[in-house]
């Protein structure tokens, strides 16, 4: 793995090191000072923030008044050393009281010495969870007059956390009834045209939980994923059930999520942090099942009038029904009047969107209300330009439904004292993108 940092330094607006560290000795201490000479005072700071001068690459933020630079003078990871500059900082504000600039730095010198040796070694990010440091780095830092009151946490026997073992959930936790709330949350993107074929579709979709879970669980979460449901039929020497099976693109894991065990098993195991938090993100693009479908008409008769027809079919299931439904419909903008017939809903004419607005608060499945409307325009003198049509554009929710076909197989909760757990589980499906040529 390519080192983070050889080196970091922070500066003043004018250059000046306020402190600085170095982790390897493949760097001079003088290198500031091609930074300086090269980029400071030739007022390159704004055009990139990685820059290559000799035999060394720079990689600089600037957070308030301070400039952050961190040196490397072999291949390095570019991505991991800005995290780690993000991640530091906002350590250094959780000491500081929020606040990090250059009065801060000079008034927490020995405080941020102390950090520094901790949250980097030899060039490699190493644990920089404020929860976790605090815990044996006791010493407060300085903090700003205006900076708000600090909230700490009690925290029982760190032990295991100081160890890294699991750094996000801490011991100790005790709650009467244990429950865990998983929400699968997804968005459809959608452009369709006029004709009702699909241009361009995909679907991107969120795991959601709150664990409210005593002691130290270890949770295993299986979906009905393509790669997964095939790892398990060759564990268990059996074929699998018949039914649909998705294929994830893009998946990304909070860091609870044991991913040596997920690209063996390929199932999710983790122990979750105490709360609400995103457990995964994955995004889709074969096999989406669009919750609506919409066929528009719009007749330009002559320069004065329009004549719009709209279908909207609902294609899930005839028990399950959608909210907030809102489908807007482009007009021109030297529209005078309106006039509307629906068959379920409201709608009415939004003349700064330049839309007819239809509303239909709760949409069943398998029905297939109508808008007709008549809209008069304004004629002028001046040469009529053809009008460009906008999209129509939807929003929506449909509950219990996901466009992908992601469905949760088991949530099983293992606990050495072995209690009994109640698991919630709830689908919604939202729109992202969703427009119609008309």
């Amino acid at each position: 793995m390519p080192v983070a940092a050889s080196a970091i330094y922070f500066l003043n607006l004018r250059g000046d090191v306020l402190i600085n560290r170095l982790y390897r000795d493949d760097v001079g201490g003088n290198m500031v000072d091609a930074f300086r000479m090269h980029i400071m005072q030739t007022k390159e700071l704004g055009t990139c923030p990685v820059r290559q001068i000799g035999g060394c690459s720079f990689f600089y933020m600037r957070i308030s008044n301070v400039y952050i630079v961190i040196v490397v003078s072999s291949n390095a990871n570019v991505a991991c050393a800005f995290k780690f500059v993000v991640e530091a900082v906002s350590l250094f504000k959780s000491y500081f009281g929020g606040a990090f600039d250059e009065d801060a730095i000079r008034n927490n010198f020995v405080l941020i010495y102390e950090l520094l040796d901790e949250i980097m070694d030899f060039g490699y990010p190493q644990n920089l969870s404020p929860e976790i440091l605090k815990l044996y780095i006791t010493q407060e830092g300085v903090r700003s007059p205006f900076s708000s009151k600090p909230t700490d946490k009690p925290v029982p026997n760190a032990t295991l956390q100081v160890t890294g073992a699991v750094g996000w959930r801490r011991e100790g936790l005790s709650y009467k009834k244990n429950e865990v709330f998983l929400d699968i949350v997804e968005s459809v993107n959608l452009l369709m045209s006029s004709k009702g074929s699909v241009l361009r579709c995909d679907v991107t979709g969120k795991v959601l939980m709150k664990c409210f879970l005593s002691g130290m669980p270890d949770l295993k979460l299986g979906l009905n994923d393509k790669i997964g449901l095939e790892k398990e039929s060759q564990l268990k020497s059996r074929p699998t059930k018949s039914g649909k099976s998705i294929e994830l693109d893009d998946v990304t894991f909070h860091q609870c999520v044991n991913l040596t065990r997920f690209n063996s098993e390929k199932t999710v195991s983790f122990v979750p942090p105490d709360g609400e938090f995103e457990l995964m993100k994955y995004r889709i693009t074969e096999g989406v099942t669009l919750p609506f479908r919409v066929l528009p008409t719009i007749k330009e008769l002559g320069r004065t009038r329009m004549e719009v027809n709209v279908k909207v079919k609902s294609v899930f299931g005839a028990k399950m029904f959608a909210l907030g439904v809102v489908i807007k419909i482009p007009v021109p903008k030297q529209t005078a009047k309106t006039s509307f017939q629906v068959t379920s809903g409201r709608a009415k004419y939004n003349a700064s969107i330049d839309c007819l607005v239809w509303k239909i608060r709760k949409f069943p499945g398998q029905t297939e209300p109508t808008l007709s409307a008549e809209v008069e325009l304004i004629s002028t003198i001046a040469e009529k330009k053809s009008w460009t049509r906008p999209p129509i554009q939807m929003e929506f929710q449909v509950p219990m439904f996901t466009a992908s076909g992601l469905r949760v197989r088991f949530l099983k909760v293992w606990e050495k004292s072995g209690y009994n757990t109640v698991e919630w589980v709830r689908y919604i499906t939202k729109a992202g993108s969703y427009e119609i040529r008309c």
